[in-house]
């Protein structure tokens, strides 16, 4: 009998772990993602949901709060979330925050989508490109008014491709698909108890706890199979950026990009205008680099790169040939026409503001032209070294000449040649130069004075 109970002891002690495991609820992971979406976003997600797979989550919570943001950055976002095989749940939280623009994507995507009390989402409308044609009575975009340019086609395009983008995340969710095409094609939008009424997100909830309550027991359909949640007393785990992702947001920040590059170009410009200095060089290609790569993760015109470019190009020629100004106000106008163009988007938050750009126009501007000036300054001062200021002056020969000796010339020691013989002591005036070899003349104490 002693031994009937030892075995049983030794089968609770085996078992117990996994009783224990299966008593406790995996873990929910947070992944907080507030401004604009962009690049440091899209990266921050998709490690965020690499990260909750490995630890081993049972659900991954989105909580949202954007004004829009680029569109290869939602579309990555987008993909990371099909991919994963952990469910994700889009929560527009707190009370006050919005998924407009592409959180509205992003929350179609989503294999849960919830909001809070007091917040709205919508307005999907591609804002670059804005409307097709003039609006009909109802305020939607009329299809039948004639394209007056390419841009019209353009614009025809990329909402048609929008909505069905949009369309297709709404059938493979089961959400409203025509609420959704209106949202890209009206610029409509919703608050959370209409988009619970019209089937555009699955729940409401309060805050995290609330949501986590309200998703218990909930099934969750998955490409691997049906998935359901346990999520009342499961730990949550929040993910905020890391020093990764908060160093990618701030230099693919446009601003901060449009500055590191004009860092880069004039610490390499000091360092080959001074070689040997090193440090600027080492910080100007830095910055240079960091400003080169912000800009091809943003959508950039080329031809505002190019006009930015151009720009530089023309206040630093001012520096080295002055033009009297019009090379410089050339680059001026350039460079602020450029920097307007160079961000390709009219999303918040990823824009070059006009104030900066006429700052920096108008820094660079006052720099240039400061050394310019300074330049031709010097330029109209009198020579005071080489040749031309050797010749005329005055010296005092060192030793008797007959033909060659030595004199000092300017405090310095120099070979001289005279047709008249000269004393030691005796003033002289240079006359001419002959590579190393001097030619002089007796002179006065009165040509010393009047002479320079």
């Amino acid at each position: 009998m002693s031994k009937l109970w030892q075995f049983i002891a030794v089968v609770w002690l085996a078992l117990l772990p996994g009783l224990t495991a299966a008593a406790t609820p995996a873990p929910v992971v947070v992944i907080p993602l507030s401004g604009a979406i962009g690049p440091a976003s899209a990266d921050h997600v998709g490690r965020s949901l690499a990260r909750a797979q490995r630890e081993g989550a049972q659900l991954a919570v989105l909580q949202m709060d954007t004004p829009g943001g680029l569109d290869t950055s939602m579309r990555q976002i987008i993909k990371a979330i099909l991919a994963s095989p952990v469910p994700v749940a889009s929560f527009v939280a707190p009370s006050g925050a919005r998924a407009a623009s592409a959180g509205t994507y992003i929350l179609y995507a989503s294999h849960i989508a919830a909001m809070a009390p007091g917040t709205n989402l919508g307005a999907a409308t591609p804002v670059q490109i804005g409307m097709t044609g003039p609006p009909d009575k109802a305020g939607k975009p009329d299809s039948s008014a004639p394209a007056s340019s390419n841009q019209d086609a353009l614009s025809r395009k990329q909402v048609n491709d929008a909505a069905a983008y949009i369309r297709g995340l709404a059938q493979l969710r089961g959400r409203n698909v025509e609420w959704g095409e209106r949202a890209v094609r009206e610029a409509v939008s919703l608050s959370a108890g209409d988009a619970l009424a019209l089937r555009v997100v699955d729940l409401t909830a309060r805050d995290i706890p609330d949501l986590l309550q309200r998703l218990d027991g909930r099934s969750v359909p998955m490409a691997s199979g049906t998935r359901v949640l346990h999520t009342a007393g499961a730990a949550v785990i929040t993910l905020p950026p890391d020093w990764r992702s908060r160093f990618l947001g701030v230099i693919t920040d446009p601003s901060v990009a449009m500055i590191l590059m004009l860092l880069g170009i004039y610490g390499l410009l000091f360092e080959f205008s001074n070689p040997g200095f090193v440090l600027p060089g080492v910080v100007g290609a830095t910055c240079l680099l960091l400003g080169l790569y912000a800009l091809q993760m943003l959508p950039v015109n080329y031809a505002g790169l190019a006009l930015v470019l151009l720009g530089l190009g023309c206040m630093i020629a001012e520096a080295f040939l002055p033009s009297f100004g019009t090379l410089g106000l050339g680059g001026i106008v350039a460079f602020i026409i450029g920097g307007v163009m160079l961000v390709d988007t009219e999303q918040p938050g990823l824009g070059v503001p006009l104030g900066l750009i006429v700052a920096l126009a108008a820094i660079s501007g006052l720099f240039v032209f400061l050394v310019s000036g300074m330049a031709l300054k010097a330029r109209r001062q009198p020579q005071v070294g080489g040749e031309v200021a050797l010749i005329g002056s005055h010296g005092e020969m060192l030793d008797d000449l007959d033909g060659e000796g030595w004199a000092s010339i300017r405090g310095e020691c120099w070979r001289v040649h005279s047709a008249t013989p000269l004393k030691r002591g005796q003033p002289v005036r240079v006359t001419a130069r002959q590579g190393l070899l001097l030619e002089v003349t007796p002179s006065s104490d009165t040509d010393k004075g009047e002479s320079p």
